[in-house]
Protein backbone atom coordinates (compact mmCIF):
# COMPACT_ATOMS: atom_id res chain seq x y z
CA UNK A 1 0.00 0.00 0.00
CA UNK A 2 3.21 2.39 0.37
CA UNK A 3 3.94 1.76 -3.04
CA UNK A 4 0.37 2.25 -4.54
CA UNK A 5 0.57 5.71 -2.05
CA UNK A 6 3.84 7.08 -3.55
CA UNK A 7 2.39 6.22 -7.14
CA UNK A 8 -0.82 8.54 -5.89
CA UNK A 9 1.40 11.43 -4.49
CA UNK A 10 3.26 11.39 -8.50
CA UNK A 11 -0.14 11.66 -10.34
CA UNK A 12 -1.17 14.30 -7.79
CA UNK A 13 2.49 16.32 -8.36
CA UNK A 14 1.70 15.95 -11.86
CA UNK A 15 -2.26 16.82 -12.37
CA UNK A 16 -2.12 19.92 -9.95
CA UNK A 17 1.42 21.44 -11.20
CA UNK A 18 2.43 20.82 -14.69
CA UNK A 19 0.50 23.54 -17.16
CA UNK A 20 -2.86 22.77 -18.08
CA UNK A 21 -2.77 23.10 -21.67
CA UNK A 22 0.61 20.88 -22.08
CA UNK A 23 -1.15 18.10 -19.66
CA UNK A 24 -4.95 18.30 -21.36
CA UNK A 25 -3.09 17.79 -24.49
CA UNK A 26 -0.41 14.79 -23.37
CA UNK A 27 -4.03 13.14 -22.26
CA UNK A 28 -6.01 13.99 -24.89
CA UNK A 29 -3.88 12.60 -27.50
CA UNK A 30 -4.68 9.20 -26.88
CA UNK A 31 -8.17 9.52 -25.88
CA UNK A 32 -8.33 11.50 -29.22
CA UNK A 33 -6.84 8.29 -30.92
CA UNK A 34 -9.32 5.80 -29.07
CA UNK A 35 -12.12 7.54 -30.93
CA UNK A 36 -11.07 8.38 -33.94
CA UNK A 37 -10.05 4.33 -34.57
CA UNK A 38 -13.19 3.38 -32.34
CA UNK A 39 -15.41 6.02 -34.94
CA UNK A 40 -13.12 3.78 -37.23
CA UNK A 41 -14.21 1.02 -36.08
CA UNK A 42 -18.04 1.74 -36.49
CA UNK A 43 -18.20 3.17 -39.71
CA UNK A 44 -15.83 -0.44 -41.50
CA UNK A 45 -19.07 -2.46 -39.78
CA UNK A 46 -21.30 -0.13 -42.30
CA UNK A 47 -18.78 -0.18 -44.82
CA UNK A 48 -18.06 -3.69 -45.02
CA UNK A 49 -21.65 -4.46 -44.38
CA UNK A 50 -23.11 -2.31 -47.01
CA UNK A 51 -21.34 -4.50 -50.02
CA UNK A 52 -24.55 -6.69 -49.17
CA UNK A 53 -27.16 -4.49 -49.76
CA UNK A 54 -29.11 -2.04 -48.29
CA UNK A 55 -31.30 -4.17 -45.86
CA UNK A 56 -28.05 -5.26 -43.97
CA UNK A 57 -27.35 -1.59 -43.80
CA UNK A 58 -30.10 -1.07 -42.57
CA UNK A 59 -29.83 -3.83 -39.52
CA UNK A 60 -26.52 -2.25 -38.52
CA UNK A 61 -28.76 1.22 -38.27
CA UNK A 62 -31.64 -1.24 -36.47
CA UNK A 63 -28.79 -2.46 -33.84
CA UNK A 64 -27.26 1.44 -33.32
CA UNK A 65 -30.11 1.58 -30.02
CA UNK A 66 -28.55 -1.60 -28.56
CA UNK A 67 -25.22 -1.01 -28.75
CA UNK A 68 -25.55 2.77 -27.22
CA UNK A 69 -27.59 0.88 -24.14
CA UNK A 70 -24.37 -1.33 -24.04
CA UNK A 71 -22.03 1.69 -24.09
CA UNK A 72 -24.51 3.29 -21.79
CA UNK A 73 -23.78 1.01 -18.82
CA UNK A 74 -19.94 0.62 -19.50
CA UNK A 75 -20.68 4.63 -19.15
CA UNK A 76 -22.31 4.99 -16.28
CA UNK A 77 -20.31 1.82 -14.30
CA UNK A 78 -16.68 2.89 -15.82
CA UNK A 79 -17.66 7.31 -15.45
CA UNK A 80 -18.97 6.73 -12.08
CA UNK A 81 -16.27 4.66 -10.25
CA UNK A 82 -13.75 6.88 -12.40
CA UNK A 83 -14.94 10.45 -11.36
CA UNK A 84 -14.74 9.00 -7.72
CA UNK A 85 -11.51 7.60 -8.29
CA UNK A 86 -9.85 10.55 -9.62
CA UNK A 87 -11.23 12.92 -6.76
CA UNK A 88 -9.98 10.20 -4.22
CA UNK A 89 -6.49 10.52 -5.56
CA UNK A 90 -6.46 13.94 -5.86
CA UNK A 91 -7.17 13.99 -2.34
CA UNK A 92 -4.62 11.32 -1.56
CA UNK A 93 -6.93 8.50 -0.42
CA UNK A 94 -5.55 5.22 -2.22
CA UNK A 95 -7.39 2.95 -0.79
CA UNK A 96 -10.71 3.66 -1.36
CA UNK A 97 -10.21 4.33 -5.28
CA UNK A 98 -8.81 0.35 -5.61
CA UNK A 99 -12.00 -0.67 -3.89
CA UNK A 100 -14.17 1.28 -6.49
CA UNK A 101 -11.81 0.14 -9.15
CA UNK A 102 -13.60 -3.59 -8.69
CA UNK A 103 -16.75 -2.51 -7.75
CA UNK A 104 -17.13 -0.68 -11.07
CA UNK A 105 -16.00 -3.10 -13.13
CA UNK A 106 -17.53 -6.27 -11.26
CA UNK A 107 -20.80 -4.77 -11.14
CA UNK A 108 -20.67 -3.52 -14.75
CA UNK A 109 -20.29 -7.34 -16.09
CA UNK A 110 -22.79 -8.62 -13.50
CA UNK A 111 -25.54 -6.41 -15.06
CA UNK A 112 -24.99 -6.62 -18.40
CA UNK A 113 -25.11 -10.76 -18.05
CA UNK A 114 -28.99 -10.23 -16.84
CA UNK A 115 -29.29 -7.77 -19.48
CA UNK A 116 -27.95 -9.85 -22.43
CA UNK A 117 -29.45 -12.90 -21.30
CA UNK A 118 -32.81 -11.22 -21.37
CA UNK A 119 -32.52 -9.48 -25.14
CA UNK A 120 -31.15 -13.86 -26.07
CA UNK A 121 -34.37 -14.91 -24.57
CA UNK A 122 -37.02 -12.25 -26.33
CA UNK A 123 -34.27 -11.73 -29.38
CA UNK A 124 -37.11 -11.26 -32.00
CA UNK A 125 -39.32 -9.13 -30.57
CA UNK A 126 -36.36 -6.80 -29.52
CA UNK A 127 -35.52 -6.22 -33.57
CA UNK A 128 -39.38 -5.34 -33.60
CA UNK A 129 -39.11 -2.63 -30.71
CA UNK A 130 -35.76 -1.62 -32.47
CA UNK A 131 -37.39 -0.87 -35.55
CA UNK A 132 -36.87 -3.53 -37.84
CA UNK A 133 -39.27 -4.18 -41.03
CA UNK A 134 -39.44 -7.83 -42.36
CA UNK A 135 -37.14 -7.07 -44.96
CA UNK A 136 -34.60 -5.93 -42.35
CA UNK A 137 -35.75 -8.53 -39.32
CA UNK A 138 -33.67 -11.43 -40.51
CA UNK A 139 -30.41 -9.24 -40.67
CA UNK A 140 -30.85 -8.05 -37.72
CA UNK A 141 -31.66 -10.90 -35.11
CA UNK A 142 -28.34 -12.64 -36.95
CA UNK A 143 -26.57 -9.14 -35.82
CA UNK A 144 -27.70 -8.75 -32.58
CA UNK A 145 -27.21 -12.48 -31.46
CA UNK A 146 -23.86 -12.46 -31.37
CA UNK A 147 -23.44 -8.54 -30.04
CA UNK A 148 -25.59 -10.04 -26.98
CA UNK A 149 -23.47 -12.31 -26.29
CA UNK A 150 -20.42 -10.23 -26.23
CA UNK A 151 -22.59 -7.67 -24.41
CA UNK A 152 -20.77 -8.33 -20.70
CA UNK A 153 -17.23 -8.23 -22.52
CA UNK A 154 -18.04 -5.45 -24.12
CA UNK A 155 -18.93 -3.21 -20.95
CA UNK A 156 -16.16 -4.45 -18.86
CA UNK A 157 -13.98 -2.98 -21.62
CA UNK A 158 -15.53 0.00 -21.24
CA UNK A 159 -15.95 0.02 -17.47
CA UNK A 160 -11.74 -0.33 -17.75
CA UNK A 161 -11.15 2.54 -20.07
CA UNK A 162 -13.09 5.03 -18.23
CA UNK A 163 -11.01 3.66 -15.13
CA UNK A 164 -7.44 4.60 -16.84
CA UNK A 165 -8.31 7.50 -18.37
CA UNK A 166 -9.86 9.18 -14.88
CA UNK A 167 -6.31 8.20 -13.39
CA UNK A 168 -4.92 9.92 -16.02
CA UNK A 169 -3.63 6.62 -17.33
CA UNK A 170 -5.04 7.54 -21.12
CA UNK A 171 -2.10 5.57 -22.69
CA UNK A 172 -3.00 2.17 -21.56
CA UNK A 173 -6.56 2.88 -22.10
CA UNK A 174 -5.56 3.90 -25.82
CA UNK A 175 -3.76 0.85 -26.21
CA UNK A 176 -6.30 -1.59 -25.62
CA UNK A 177 -9.17 -0.09 -27.34
CA UNK A 178 -6.98 0.83 -30.60
CA UNK A 179 -5.58 -3.04 -30.01
CA UNK A 180 -9.19 -4.12 -30.27
CA UNK A 181 -10.48 -2.00 -33.11
CA UNK A 182 -7.77 -2.32 -35.62
CA UNK A 183 -8.12 -6.25 -34.77
CA UNK A 184 -12.39 -5.66 -35.51
CA UNK A 185 -11.22 -3.90 -39.11
CA UNK A 186 -9.00 -6.72 -40.20
CA UNK A 187 -11.88 -9.29 -38.83
CA UNK A 188 -14.74 -7.68 -40.50
CA UNK A 189 -13.81 -8.37 -44.29
CA UNK A 190 -12.26 -11.70 -43.15
CA UNK A 191 -15.73 -12.82 -41.73
CA UNK A 192 -18.27 -11.58 -43.51
CA UNK A 193 -16.53 -12.47 -47.23
CA UNK A 194 -14.15 -14.97 -46.54
CA UNK A 195 -15.96 -17.30 -44.43
CA UNK A 196 -19.23 -16.24 -45.61
CA UNK A 197 -20.73 -15.29 -42.33
CA UNK A 198 -22.47 -12.08 -43.45
CA UNK A 199 -24.16 -9.79 -41.16
CA UNK A 200 -23.24 -12.67 -37.96
CA UNK A 201 -19.36 -12.01 -39.15
CA UNK A 202 -19.69 -8.28 -38.56
CA UNK A 203 -21.37 -9.39 -35.37
CA UNK A 204 -18.84 -11.62 -34.12
CA UNK A 205 -15.65 -9.69 -35.54
CA UNK A 206 -16.72 -6.94 -32.53
CA UNK A 207 -17.09 -9.61 -30.09
CA UNK A 208 -13.62 -11.57 -30.66
CA UNK A 209 -11.77 -7.78 -31.06
CA UNK A 210 -13.40 -6.43 -27.60
CA UNK A 211 -12.72 -9.85 -25.70
CA UNK A 212 -8.88 -9.15 -26.56
CA UNK A 213 -8.86 -5.39 -25.61
CA UNK A 214 -10.46 -6.59 -22.33
CA UNK A 215 -7.14 -8.72 -21.84
CA UNK A 216 -4.78 -6.13 -23.18
CA UNK A 217 -6.94 -3.50 -20.80
CA UNK A 218 -6.69 -5.52 -18.24
CA UNK A 219 -2.73 -5.88 -18.12
CA UNK A 220 -2.58 -2.15 -18.41
CA UNK A 221 -4.04 -2.10 -14.93
CA UNK A 222 -0.94 -3.55 -13.49
CA UNK A 223 1.52 -1.44 -15.36
CA UNK A 224 3.28 1.48 -14.22
CA UNK A 225 1.36 3.27 -11.16
CA UNK A 226 -1.82 2.23 -12.36
CA UNK A 227 -4.38 0.56 -10.00
CA UNK A 228 -4.88 -2.43 -10.41
CA UNK A 229 -8.22 -4.29 -10.20
CA UNK A 230 -8.60 -7.27 -7.47
CA UNK A 231 -11.44 -9.27 -7.15
CA UNK A 232 -11.20 -9.19 -3.18
CA UNK A 233 -11.45 -5.35 -3.28
CA UNK A 234 -15.26 -5.95 -4.93
CA UNK A 235 -17.21 -3.58 -2.29
CA UNK A 236 -20.78 -3.25 -3.10
CA UNK A 237 -21.74 -1.52 -0.47
CA UNK A 238 -24.87 1.15 -0.73
CA UNK A 239 -22.34 3.94 -0.38
CA UNK A 240 -20.37 3.12 -3.35
CA UNK A 241 -23.47 2.49 -5.17
CA UNK A 242 -24.36 6.22 -4.61
CA UNK A 243 -21.28 7.47 -5.58
CA UNK A 244 -21.03 5.52 -8.84
CA UNK A 245 -24.95 6.74 -9.83
CA UNK A 246 -23.69 10.55 -8.88
CA UNK A 247 -21.06 9.99 -11.25
CA UNK A 248 -22.40 7.81 -13.84
CA UNK A 249 -25.96 8.53 -14.23
CA UNK A 250 -25.37 11.56 -16.67
CA UNK A 251 -23.56 9.07 -19.20
CA UNK A 252 -26.50 6.30 -18.54
CA UNK A 253 -28.98 9.45 -18.73
CA UNK A 254 -27.60 10.75 -22.53
CA UNK A 255 -26.61 6.98 -23.71
CA UNK A 256 -30.02 5.53 -23.13
CA UNK A 257 -31.99 8.60 -23.88
CA UNK A 258 -29.37 8.30 -27.27
CA UNK A 259 -31.26 4.78 -27.86
CA UNK A 260 -34.45 5.76 -27.16
CA UNK A 261 -34.53 8.83 -29.90
CA UNK A 262 -32.59 6.28 -32.05
CA UNK A 263 -35.01 3.84 -32.36
CA UNK A 264 -37.83 6.37 -32.72
CA UNK A 265 -36.53 7.84 -35.41
CA UNK A 266 -35.87 4.29 -37.14
CA UNK A 267 -39.50 3.80 -36.90
CA UNK A 268 -40.48 6.97 -38.12
CA UNK A 269 -38.34 6.40 -41.14
CA UNK A 270 -39.17 3.06 -41.83
CA UNK A 271 -42.13 4.79 -43.45
CA UNK A 272 -39.97 5.91 -46.56
CA UNK A 273 -38.39 2.47 -46.55
CA UNK A 274 -35.40 0.58 -46.15
CA UNK A 275 -33.16 3.60 -47.78
CA UNK A 276 -34.50 6.25 -45.22
CA UNK A 277 -32.77 4.14 -42.27
CA UNK A 278 -29.96 2.95 -44.12
CA UNK A 279 -28.87 6.79 -44.72
CA UNK A 280 -29.73 8.18 -41.30
CA UNK A 281 -27.75 5.20 -40.02
CA UNK A 282 -24.94 6.08 -42.08
CA UNK A 283 -24.96 9.53 -41.09
CA UNK A 284 -25.48 9.02 -37.58
CA UNK A 285 -21.77 7.12 -38.20
CA UNK A 286 -19.82 9.56 -39.88
CA UNK A 287 -21.06 12.39 -37.41
CA UNK A 288 -20.07 10.31 -34.10
CA UNK A 289 -16.75 9.92 -35.96
CA UNK A 290 -16.67 14.22 -36.81
CA UNK A 291 -17.39 14.10 -33.21
CA UNK A 292 -14.47 11.54 -32.10
CA UNK A 293 -11.95 14.41 -31.43
CA UNK A 294 -14.29 16.89 -29.21
CA UNK A 295 -14.61 13.57 -27.34
CA UNK A 296 -11.23 12.86 -26.96
CA UNK A 297 -10.45 16.72 -25.87
CA UNK A 298 -13.28 16.03 -23.04
CA UNK A 299 -11.91 12.86 -22.02
CA UNK A 300 -8.38 14.20 -21.77
CA UNK A 301 -9.44 17.14 -19.99
CA UNK A 302 -11.60 15.17 -16.99
CA UNK A 303 -8.85 13.81 -15.30
CA UNK A 304 -7.25 17.16 -15.12
CA UNK A 305 -10.19 18.24 -14.06
CA UNK A 306 -11.15 15.64 -11.19
CA UNK A 307 -7.78 15.89 -9.33
CA UNK A 308 -7.71 19.75 -9.42
CA UNK A 309 -11.27 19.79 -7.90
CA UNK A 310 -10.34 17.13 -5.34
CA UNK A 311 -7.22 19.67 -4.28
CA UNK A 312 -9.49 22.58 -4.34
CA UNK A 313 -7.60 24.21 -7.70
CA UNK A 314 -10.30 25.57 -9.09
CA UNK A 315 -8.17 28.29 -10.91
CA UNK A 316 -6.51 25.00 -13.10
CA UNK A 317 -9.94 23.49 -13.45
CA UNK A 318 -11.50 27.02 -15.41
CA UNK A 319 -8.36 27.56 -17.36
CA UNK A 320 -8.27 23.52 -18.53
CA UNK A 321 -12.45 23.75 -18.81
CA UNK A 322 -11.70 26.71 -21.66
CA UNK A 323 -8.62 25.63 -23.23
CA UNK A 324 -10.63 22.61 -24.13
CA UNK A 325 -13.82 24.60 -25.26
CA UNK A 326 -11.78 27.01 -27.33
CA UNK A 327 -9.80 23.95 -29.41
CA UNK A 328 -12.74 21.78 -29.74
CA UNK A 329 -15.18 23.86 -31.10
CA UNK A 330 -12.05 25.62 -33.84
CA UNK A 331 -11.83 21.93 -34.55
CA UNK A 332 -15.32 20.61 -35.44
CA UNK A 333 -15.96 23.77 -36.78
CA UNK A 334 -13.17 22.90 -39.91
CA UNK A 335 -14.37 19.64 -39.84
CA UNK A 336 -18.13 20.45 -40.40
CA UNK A 337 -17.36 22.87 -43.22
CA UNK A 338 -15.16 19.91 -45.07
CA UNK A 339 -18.14 17.19 -44.46
CA UNK A 340 -20.72 19.20 -45.90
CA UNK A 341 -18.51 20.00 -48.82
CA UNK A 342 -18.15 15.91 -49.39
CA UNK A 343 -21.36 15.01 -48.49
CA UNK A 344 -22.51 12.98 -51.36
CA UNK A 345 -19.28 11.62 -51.85
CA UNK A 346 -19.29 10.44 -48.23
CA UNK A 347 -22.44 9.09 -48.18
CA UNK A 348 -21.44 7.07 -51.17
CA UNK A 349 -18.65 5.42 -49.78
CA UNK A 350 -20.88 2.96 -47.72
CA UNK A 351 -23.82 2.73 -50.62
CA UNK A 352 -22.68 3.88 -53.73
CA UNK A 353 -25.43 1.99 -55.61
CA UNK A 354 -28.33 3.59 -54.43
CA UNK A 355 -29.09 6.58 -55.41
CA UNK A 356 -31.80 7.12 -53.05
CA UNK A 357 -29.41 6.35 -49.84
CA UNK A 358 -26.87 8.84 -51.28
CA UNK A 359 -29.89 11.62 -51.69
CA UNK A 360 -31.01 11.31 -48.08
CA UNK A 361 -28.00 10.76 -46.60
CA UNK A 362 -26.43 13.90 -48.68
CA UNK A 363 -29.19 16.22 -47.28
CA UNK A 364 -28.78 14.65 -43.70
CA UNK A 365 -25.33 14.77 -43.63
CA UNK A 366 -25.55 18.81 -44.42
CA UNK A 367 -27.92 19.53 -41.81
CA UNK A 368 -26.08 17.83 -39.50
CA UNK A 369 -22.83 19.92 -39.98
CA UNK A 370 -24.99 23.28 -39.30
CA UNK A 371 -24.96 22.16 -35.47
CA UNK A 372 -21.63 20.02 -34.86
CA UNK A 373 -19.14 23.04 -34.07
CA UNK A 374 -22.23 24.05 -31.02
CA UNK A 375 -21.56 20.39 -29.57
CA UNK A 376 -18.17 21.28 -28.36
CA UNK A 377 -19.80 23.92 -25.71
CA UNK A 378 -22.58 21.10 -24.51
CA UNK A 379 -20.38 18.43 -24.37
CA UNK A 380 -17.24 19.84 -22.45
CA UNK A 381 -19.72 21.46 -19.76
CA UNK A 382 -21.28 18.06 -19.35
CA UNK A 383 -18.07 16.79 -18.67
CA UNK A 384 -17.51 19.27 -16.29
CA UNK A 385 -20.46 19.13 -14.42
CA UNK A 386 -20.42 15.50 -14.13
CA UNK A 387 -16.44 15.26 -13.11
CA UNK A 388 -16.54 17.45 -10.31
CA UNK A 389 -20.34 15.96 -8.81
CA UNK A 390 -22.62 18.04 -9.72
CA UNK A 391 -24.70 15.59 -10.88
CA UNK A 392 -27.83 17.07 -11.31
CA UNK A 393 -26.70 19.77 -13.52
CA UNK A 394 -24.87 17.26 -15.22
CA UNK A 395 -27.44 15.37 -15.72
CA UNK A 396 -29.85 17.83 -17.08
CA UNK A 397 -27.17 18.95 -19.67
CA UNK A 398 -27.01 14.64 -20.63
CA UNK A 399 -30.09 14.29 -21.16
CA UNK A 400 -31.00 18.05 -22.97
CA UNK A 401 -29.93 16.69 -26.65
CA UNK A 402 -32.18 13.57 -26.76
CA UNK A 403 -34.47 14.33 -24.06
CA UNK A 404 -35.37 17.27 -24.16
CA UNK A 405 -35.16 18.50 -27.79
CA UNK A 406 -34.73 15.40 -29.66
CA UNK A 407 -37.56 13.09 -28.91
CA UNK A 408 -40.06 16.00 -29.21
CA UNK A 409 -38.91 17.72 -32.30
CA UNK A 410 -38.82 14.37 -33.95
CA UNK A 411 -43.28 14.30 -32.86
CA UNK A 412 -43.32 17.72 -34.36
CA UNK A 413 -41.37 17.90 -37.41
CA UNK A 414 -42.27 14.54 -38.35
CA UNK A 415 -45.93 15.12 -39.20
CA UNK A 416 -45.15 18.76 -40.36
CA UNK A 417 -42.18 18.34 -42.79
CA UNK A 418 -42.68 14.87 -43.31
CA UNK A 419 -38.94 13.08 -44.23
CA UNK A 420 -37.29 16.46 -43.82
CA UNK A 421 -38.84 16.86 -40.28
CA UNK A 422 -36.65 13.72 -39.29
CA UNK A 423 -33.44 15.51 -40.70
CA UNK A 424 -33.99 18.48 -39.13
CA UNK A 425 -34.57 17.31 -35.93
CA UNK A 426 -31.02 16.43 -34.80
CA UNK A 427 -29.57 19.86 -35.54
CA UNK A 428 -32.32 21.73 -33.87
CA UNK A 429 -31.69 19.36 -30.72
CA UNK A 430 -28.06 20.37 -30.97
CA UNK A 431 -28.97 24.29 -31.26
CA UNK A 432 -31.17 24.38 -28.37
CA UNK A 433 -28.88 22.11 -25.83
CA UNK A 434 -26.27 24.94 -26.73
CA UNK A 435 -28.69 27.56 -25.11
CA UNK A 436 -29.41 25.40 -22.49
CA UNK A 437 -25.87 24.91 -21.49
CA UNK A 438 -25.30 29.19 -20.89
CA UNK A 439 -26.89 29.55 -17.81
CA UNK A 440 -25.82 25.94 -16.39
CA UNK A 441 -22.17 26.70 -17.24
CA UNK A 442 -22.12 30.17 -16.03
CA UNK A 443 -23.69 28.99 -12.64
CA UNK A 444 -20.86 26.72 -12.13
CA UNK A 445 -17.54 28.90 -13.22
CA UNK A 446 -18.98 31.57 -10.64
CA UNK A 447 -19.05 28.92 -8.01
CA UNK A 448 -15.34 28.43 -8.32
CA UNK A 449 -13.88 31.02 -7.45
Amino acid sequence: MEAAAQAGNSKFIKMTTEPVGKLVVSLAVPSIMIMLISGLYNMADTYFVGRLGTSAVGAVGIAFPLMAIIQALGFFFGQGSGNYISRELGARRIENASRMAATGLFSGIIFMVFVSAGGLFFLSPLCRALGATDTILPYAEQYIFFILIGGPVMVGSLVINQQLRFQGSAFYAMIGMISGAVINIFLDPLLIYGFDMGVRGAALATIISQSIAFVILLIGCRFKDNIRIHPKNFSPGLANYRDIFRGGIPALLRQSLMSIATIIINHFAGVWGDEAIAAISITNRVCMFAASAMLGFGQGFQPVCGFNYGAKRYDRVKKAFWFCVRLAAGALFVVSIAMAVFAPQIIALFRRDDPEVIRIGTLSLRLQCISIPLSAWVVMNNMMTQTIGKSFEASILAVSRQGLFLIPAIFILTPLLGLLGIQLCMPVADILSFFLAIPISAKILREMK
